[in-house]
């Protein structure tokens, strides 16, 4: 089975937007958001239920629309989900409330 999303194919006509967003990202502050991570965010959530193919205008304006909060509280859902960390060794627990 493929597990690429149906707008793959339109990211190397996209990257330009792409790199422009990122940049705007880096002016406000936030420099450790790669293009890999950003594009993972847009099909993950941004595109998460789309059905149809989007058009090339579709998909620029949804890349350029992108709030910086929106991808910081993503990201950080994420880094939630995927973290090891948990309150089953209690060592772990007393330095955590130091």
């Amino acid at each position: 089975m493929d597990n690429s999303h149906v707008n793959e194919h339109f990211r190397t006509q996209v990257q330009p937007a792409l790199a422009s967003k990122l940049r705007e990202f880096r002016l406000l502050g936030i420099d450790s958001v790669a293009e890999n991570e950003f594009w993972d965010f847009l099909v993950k959530k941004k595109w998460k239920k789309v059905k149809d193919e989007m058009r090339l205008y579709e998909i620029i304006q949804d890349i350029l629309s992108v709030k910086v909060s929106d991808y910081i509280n993503f990201a950080t859902i994420e880094s939630y989900k995927t973290s090891e960390f948990s309150f089953d060794d209690g060592d772990e627990l007393k330095e955590l409330l130091k």
